[in-house]
């Protein structure tokens, strides 16, 4: 399974999964989109942010967001009494430029010592996705983003095997093949570098890529990388998991989402999600349950960050479904 660094928001209390300066950001502080496209005046934006803990944030937030006649649509928020962290997410209605935004909630982040983002909602998040060659995860989000049922634009499909280039074509998505070997994989990560720059990708997401990530890679996607792993950790690692999960006679098998991290398949996790079987069921039928779960557990988590609902908490997620 992938490997990669721990997920490096913006900040130093690593709460908010802020990208590096050599990803775009999201609704940029311009109010310039990744595609290039400015905002403007919107209608619907969605506000997150997480600071320490202490009274009057709410009433700070919603009153920022009110003096500029902005309606707030949608509002949740967690309070860890362990970490002494405080996560917000909010949606509000407001007409108005991005700037006047910024400008009422800059003092009250500084104010709070908050790490926050500030995007539009519903705009797509510019994905790229790589495989190998198992098809299922891949065609699921392809056919989710071509439903409309996940709020991300997938720009590219990136594989070290040609195998699932007639899936990308039939979404008409442009397929990159980019063979990795021992002798050619600085080449080949520097290339995957070099697209992702140049699509003005947001996000990465595994999507049963079956290559361990170069540190440099890895540092330059911090932030921006989903993986499924085909297990529910921690259990199972490695090669035909499936086969190890029937020969332990498991009742239970699962699939974990989680940011990409130095440590293998140990970041921070976003979904899960399990089927239950039992002593009759073959390691056939096991991996086509096991396929399901993978698809369902990635779908959840992609759409969830897309919808900027995931906020970072030390080496756990906080989740506003």
């Amino acid at each position: 399974m992938p490997q990669a660094r721990p997920v490096s928001p913006n900040s130093q209390d690593q709460t908010s999964p802020i990208p590096p300066t050599k990803l775009p950001a999201p609704g940029a502080a311009d109010g310039t989109a990744a595609s290039g496209k400015n905002l403007g005046t919107a209608a619907h934006w969605v506000l997150t942010l997480s600071c320490p803990d202490g009274p009057g944030i709410v009433h700070a937030v919603s009153g920022a967001l009110a003096a500029v006649g902005g309606n707030i649509t949608e509002s949740q928020q967690f309070g860890d009494p362990e970490s002494g962290r405080f996560f917000m997410r909010v949606q509000v209605e407001a007409q108005v430029e991005r700037n006047v935004l910024d400008a009422v909630i800059l003092p009250v982040a500084g104010r709070f010592d908050m790490t926050w983002s500030l995007d539009q909602v519903g705009r797509p998040v510019r994905t790229v996705v790589m495989a190998s060659k198992a098809p299922h995860c891949l065609l699921d989000l392809l056919y989710r983003r071509q439903q409309e049922r996940l709020p991300v634009d997938i720009v590219a499909v990136v594989s070290n095997h040609v195998d699932l280039a007639p899936v990308a074509e039939f979404y008409g998505v442009p397929f990159h093949h980019i063979p990795v070997t021992a002798q050619t994989k600085p080449a080949a990560e520097a290339a995957l570098q070099d697209l992702i720059v140049s699509l003005n990708a947001e996000l990465v997401v595994l999507a049963r890529y079956m290559q361990i990530l170069s540190d440099g890679l890895c540092d330059f996607l911090a932030g921006r990388a989903i993986n499924i792993h085909h297990s529910f950790l921690p259990s199972f690692k490695g090669a035909r998991p499936y086969a190890q999960a029937h020969a332990r006679g498991v009742k239970l098998i699962g699939a974990t989402a989680h940011y990409v991290t130095a440590a293998l398949d140990e970041g921070p996790i976003i979904e899960q999600d399990v089927e239950r079987v039992d002593h009759s069921i073959s390691v056939e039928a096991l991996a086509h349950l096991g396929e399901d779960v993978e698809r369902r557990a990635l779908a959840r988590a992609v759409r969830w960050h897309a919808e900027h609902r995931v906020l970072l908490n030390g080496r756990r997620t906080v989740v506003f479904r």
